[in-house]
């Protein structure tokens, strides 16, 4: 199977994620991400949720906290995002997308692209995919990653 290849798992991990993005504390500027980090066995290292420890704090920067930045398992681990990573924040110094090309991921997975909400033009797959980085989206899976953003979306 190529890294490009969706699977079942695929959609069973972001349907996980999409749970998790309910947990988030509601706020009118940020959107409700949930994310989860699965290794090449399969099972889940590790998992976060937007404002899940402080109201900046995103999914993908939960999730990677919880973690050694030089754990093992990052190069061959898959990251859902229900939310394309990042490329512009105000709150942090770094971006999701650079978090996610300094742990060594090599293959992230999300249910929608950023809309222009927030930031006018987001790059994380780009710039993910620049980098070697192997990115799909899965598109079925899009409305609901979206729905628990609605009050945000209208």
């Amino acid at each position: 199977m190529s890294s490009d290849d969706v699977t079942a798992a695929d959609h069973a991990w972001m349907l996980k994620a999409i749970e998790l993005s309910r947990k988030c504390p509601p706020a009118e500027g940020a959107f409700s991400v949930g994310a989860i980090l699965v290794g090449e066995d399969g099972t889940e290292i590790s998992h976060g949720y937007s404002r899940e420890t402080d109201l900046h704090v995103h999914a993908e920067e939960s999730a990677l906290a919880k973690l050694p930045s030089d754990d093992p398992r990052l190069p061959g681990a898959t990251l859902y995002s229900t939310l394309e990573p990042c490329s512009q924040r105000r709150s942090r110094p770094l971006t999701c997308t650079q978090l996610v090309l300094r742990s060594r991921i090599r293959r992230v997975v999300i249910a929608w692209s950023e809309p222009a909400l927030f930031v006018a033009d987001c790059v994380g797959v780009e710039t993910l995919k620049a980098n070697g980085v192997s990115v799909l989206e899965l598109a079925d899976l899009e409305q609901e990653a979206r729905a628990v953003n609605a009050h945000l979306l209208g």
